[in-house]
């Protein structure tokens, strides 16, 4: 197990890092409001289309309900991870490893460049003052099974569609949903070798130093 590196004097200390820590406040709010919101603006798009059945209002609670959907299953996702998984997945795990195309993917689509740009619910998880290498690395597995999950799911409003039709609607909503988790699976999946790079050299250099200082013993 990797130690945390000392906090360097006058630093904000490893936790709770209160700006991180209002962050996460913030998203989390935005996100829970948001879905009641879309909640409540389905309901009402709902009830008047039963009152008028204009096409208009039928698309928009369908619109408004499968909006209300991922975000809602985002939460619930997010939430169930953080309760079976608690940011302790192992990384050694064979779906982790990086496969051989990735690499020549990654500078197509030139994920170097927007990766720092991708919304981060919760940044604590990934600072290096607050967490070891291995610690980090654990909570990006973590991340990336909960956006995989979450892009599989988001089709999952397309079994609707013999029900209400629109299937434009659900599958132009489902497709975007999934195009969006999937940006943060391939920053994560980018971001972890680099990480377990830098955990190697850091372990090699331990060992080293514990070794000479055994040999001069």
């Amino acid at each position: 197990m990797e130690k945390r590196r000392p906090t360097p004097r006058g630093s904000r200390g490893p936790y709770p890092f209160f700006g991180e820590a209002l962050v996460v406040i913030a998203m989390a709010k935005i996100i829970q409001r948001l879905t009641v919101l879309c909640w409540a603006a389905t309901l009402t798009a709902a009830l008047f289309y039963r009152q008028t059945s204009s096409g208009l209002l039928l698309s928009l609670a369908i619109t408004f309900g499968t909006t209300s959907y991922h975000l809602t299953m985002r939460l619930a996702v997010g939430g169930l991870a953080n309760l079976t998984l608690k940011n302790q997945v192992d990384y050694h795990l064979a779906w982790f490893r990086p496969r051989a195309f990735e690499g020549p993917l990654y500078e197509a689509l030139r994920v170097k460049k927007w990766k720092g740009k991708l919304p981060s619910y919760n940044p604590s998880l990934f600072s290096l003052q607050a967490h070891s290498l291995e610690e980090i690395a654990q909570a990006m597995c973590q991340a990336e099974l909960v956006h995989e999950a979450i892009v599989l799911l988001s089709f999952l409003p397309l079994t609707m569609t013999p029900v209400f039709g629109a299937m434009p609607v659900f599958l132009l909503t489902s497709l975007a949903a999934a195009c969006f988790d999937t940006l943060f699976v391939l920053m994560q999946r980018y971001n972890r070798p680099r990480i377990l790079a830098l955990l190697e050299r850091r372990q090699a250099r331990t060992a080293h130093r514990t070794l000479n200082r055994r040999t001069l013993q």
